[in-house]
């Protein structure tokens, strides 16, 4: 029998400016926005667009919006994706290799995988932290896997962790999380709110599958704790129509309907970013409060707790059965 040689998990998310400025911001903005599976124009078209009007005043913007949910050791998805990937390497054990890496900025896909194979990793999965699948999320990141990947003489043997939205370790952990959040409240919330990032309405009709997960992953989490969760969309961009009901919209037109205490959940992103720590836990507090909302509570993302732990464990052994004995 041959010697194998070792395991590899590359956990991946979407990224982050290396600073909260707007030189780093601008650096990220052109690579996240140059994306064909982010913003599907022809780029001839949109190439003049965004290194104009876009990337002259974005950045500036954006990076105010950054330094106010900076951390000390860096953005909070870098530092929830680097913790969950040495959370996984303590669970896990000395038999896989467990490193993280960012689909947009650093550290790169290329540059971690080439780490693995150099360290001797013959075997690795690829585990996209998106619960929910979409062309510009998931694809896009093992679209940059698979390139690196082209320019290997020597590949090693590749798997992909697939969507988990309807995985009963992925409701268990929202569902664990969220009632202990909620507990620990001093208000009752009249709503729950599941807000994921929004998609133009056009990519559902190209047949992802993005929207009917998220609808069913909250259907699946409302079960669960036996109340409603009704589902918004946020982060749109752009002029064209994008799949609603709009997170803004809903928490500016919620008191008018006497729901006066609104909790919001963002179960489609893994940790928390500038999407869930500015554009809702700020903004759209301030949107609701001013609308006429007495009590509004963004609830954390699963970042690297002890639920979050629980379910990469269970997810990650899964797919590495058969290379990891144990």
């Amino acid at each position: 029998m041959r010697d194998l040689g070792k395991i590899g998990l590359l956990v991946i998310n979407l990224g982050t400016p290396d600073g909260p400025d707007p030189a780093s911001v601008r650096r990220y903005l052109a690579e996240f926005l140059s994306d064909p599976r982010v913003v599907e124009i022809p780029q001839f078209l949109w190439q003049p667009i965004l290194r104009g009007p876009i990337l002259l005043t974005r950045p500036k913007k954006s990076a105010h919006a950054y330094r106010q949910v900076w951390m000390k050791d860096g953005s909070p998805l870098a530092v929830y994706t680097r913790d969950t990937a040495r959370g996984l390497q303590d669970r896990l054990g000395p038999e896989v290799m467990v490193d993280w890496a960012m689909r947009y900025g650093n550290p790169s896909i290329g540059s971690r995988l080439a780490a693995m194979v150099a360290a001797g990793c013959d075997r690795i999965l690829l585990a996209p932290l998106y619960p929910q699948y979409c062309a510009a999320t998931t694809a896009t990141a093992l679209d940059a896997a698979y390139a690196a990947l082209g320019k290997m003489r020597a590949q090693p043997a590749i798997r992909t962790l697939p969507p988990y939205h309807a995985d009963p370790a992925y409701i268990e952990a929202l569902r664990a999380s969220t009632q202990a959040q909620l507990a620990a409240l001093d208000f009752a919330p009249d709503l729950l709110i599941a807000s994921f990032h929004g998609m133009p309405e056009r990519t559902r009709q190209l047949g992802d599958p993005y929207r009917d997960q998220c609808v069913e992953s909250a259907r699946l989490l409302g079960e669960a704790l036996g109340r409603e969760v009704r589902v918004t969309f946020q982060s749109r961009f752009g002029p064209a129509k994008w799949l609603g009901p709009a997170t803004d919209e809903t928490l500016r037109q919620l008191p008018s309907e006497n729901v006066r205490n609104v909790a919001v959940l963002t179960p489609g992103f893994s940790a928390d970013c500038l999407e869930t720590l500015e554009e809702i836990a700020i903004r759209g507090k301030e949107d609701f409060i001013a609308s006429g909302g007495n009590n509004f509570v963004h609830l954390s993302c699963l970042n690297a707790s002890q639920d979050a732990m629980n379910l990469y464990e269970s997810l990650t052994r899964r797919e590495l059965a058969g290379w990891l004995e144990r």
